[in-house]
């Protein structure tokens, strides 16, 4: 069947008061990007507490779908049959038309649900309902109508023209992106952070991100694997903007300075403050990390208390009650499991130390930083000076 029209659903920005039109109007524009490199012209534009996706040209429904399950703000996707309005007799052949094709095998039950939103159509949504849905039931004997817990939900919509459709495809939820600002993603090559920043970004937050590199420790492809990770998160997120920080010479001083058992939790408290450091300067509003508690030795309640106290803005960690297998399930549903387990390792498994303190003391852990003083600043500088910068687009 081809379908003219998606009818788009979304859900708490309905609740949004007087403030409802800006989100839908962001809504509309992540739907304009989510589309507007696949064959075929759509008009998006809104309505009524809908969003529409009027298709012209030849395009593939499917594709279309797929992208506008990566829009958040949507909770259901429609695909409608658009019927010029020539009278209501004309209206049930239609709807029988839609049946026929929708539905070859009939042993289905119904019910007809009509929105009359043209006020001045003759027939109330309360006729439209029992008129659309006897011409059905004559049409088709075994069809049978349970207007409780029907298979098939046939709406009817009576605009400027005739919306037809039974299908409501999941979205997937959130606020629109860029709707509660910015923050800044510490994505490495694992599992966790790519959810972590897709998860954040459901909430309407636009993202950054930042790599850290060690090279030759870690490899050319080590880094295309972060890229690759951040272009499936920028399905849903939109364009990232990709901090590559060169760290080799930060962590071997570290490595060489400062007692092994400190050392993830120092290279990531240094870390944490050049994210930051980028962080601030693009307006990001806080940080975000992959980290659950106790899923590893830098992840315990006080190696996580070390990392914070060198942050002067908020670090949001969206996963930090989850465990392992409930990131790895979400992983595998926004498409980011595969290319994380590629064996590729970053610089934050290259340097793990065999026995790392579990619960670190924060003022011995300042003490040790203070072996640092020499070169550490310089170093700092010299990796905020030298980064790449990456624009990541969906993949």
């Amino acid at each position: 069947m081809t379908f003219q029209t998606f009818l788009l659903k979304y859900g708490e920005i309905g609740i949004k008061g007087k403030n409802r039109h800006l989100f839908e109007d962001a809504l509309v524009r992540q739907v304009r990007y989510a589309l507007k490199d696949l064959d075929g012209e759509f008009e998006v534009h809104k309505s009524q507490a809908r969003i529409y996706v009027d298709c012209e040209g030849a395009y593939d429904s499917d594709e279309v779908i797929e992208r506008l399950q990566t829009v958040f703000g949507l909770v259901g996707i429609c695909p409608v049959v658009r019927k010029p309005d020539q009278g209501f007799e004309q209206l049930k052949k239609d709807v029988v038309a839609f049946m026929d094709e929708m539905y070859p095998d009939k042993n289905i039950t119904f019910k007809v649900e009509a929105r009359r939103s043209r006020k001045s159509y003759p027939l109330n949504s309360m006729e439209i309902n029992c008129k659309a849905g006897e011409a059905v039931l004559d049409a088709f004997p075994e069809i049978r109508v349970d207007v409780h817990k029907p298979d098939v939900l046939l709406h009817i919509e009576v605009r400027n023209e005739i919306y037809i459709y039974s299908q409501i495809i999941p979205g997937p939820g959130g606020m629109p992106v860029g709707t509660n600002g910015k923050a800044m993603l510490l994505l490495s090559g694992g599992i966790d952070s790519p959810v972590a920043g897709y998860m954040i970004s459901k909430r309407g937050v636009g993202l950054e991100a930042t790599y850290f590199h060690a090279p030759p420790y870690t490899s050319e492809r080590a880094k295309q694997k972060v890229v690759d990770l951040a272009a499936i998160v920028a399905r849903y997120a939109g364009p990232i903007k990709l901090n590559v920080v060169n760290f080799t010479d930060i962590q071997l001083y570290i490595y060489d300075q400062c007692p092994h058992d400190e050392l993830t939790i120092i290279m990531r408290r240094y870390m944490m403050k050049i994210a930051q450091h980028f962080a601030e300067e693009s307006g990001c509003l806080g940080l975000i990390t992959g980290e659950s508690i106790g899923q590893v030795a830098s992840q315990t309640m006080q190696s996580l208390a070390a990392t914070n106290e060198v942050c002067t803005m908020p670090v949001y960690r969206p996963l930090i009650g989850f465990d392992k297998q409930e990131i790895v399930e979400v992983s595998e549903k926004i498409g980011t499991y595969e290319t994380s387990i590629q064996p590729f390792e970053d610089c934050c498994t290259i340097f793990v130390a065999k026995h790392p303190v579990t619960k670190p003391n924060i003022n011995i852990i300042k003490k040790s930083e203070e072996k640092l003083a020499e070169k550490i600043d310089e170093l700092v500088q010299t990796a905020i000076d030298t980064v790449e910068v990456i624009e990541v687009r969906r993949s």
